[in-house]
């Protein structure tokens, strides 16, 4: 016997709970970190390769466009580590408890948004 039930596909209509949007976060987080670590590699290597390589680094820093995505790569960096010491004190059997789960989430987001805005203000 089959029933027809309605199938609701739009995700944007869900109500996720804090938790799932930190899930989220941290995994978008951890792609960005994957798609801008070759650029900060690149970065890195000509700031250490001479002095002549260091100021054309500085000058590349300079450009609005780059600053974004350094504040981009810092700001995912930030998120995905204060998410990455939620997990791992929940491994630990920490806080595994659906109201303290929903209060860290909200705890690593509000820390994010505060370290998001600190680090705007340092690279600008």
């Amino acid at each position: 016997m089959k029933q027809k039930r309605p199938v609701n596909l739009d995700l944007m209509s869900l109500k996720y709970p804090p938790m799932a949007i930190a899930s989220i976060l941290h995994r978008l987080s951890g792609i960005v970190l994957f798609l801008l670590s070759p650029a900060l590699l690149y970065l890195l290597s000509l700031s250490l390769h001479s002095r002549t390589s260091f100021e054309h680094m500085k000058h590349l820093i300079a450009a609005p466009f780059n600053k974004f995505l350094l504040w981009v790569f810092a700001a995912a960096l930030a998120y995905h580590l204060l998410a990455g010491i939620r997990h791992m004190i929940m491994d630990l059997g920490f806080a595994e408890g659906l109201p303290t789960g929903r209060r860290t989430a909200l705890l690593v987001i509000l820390l994010a948004i505060f370290a998001m805005i600190i680090l705007g203000i340092w690279i600008w």
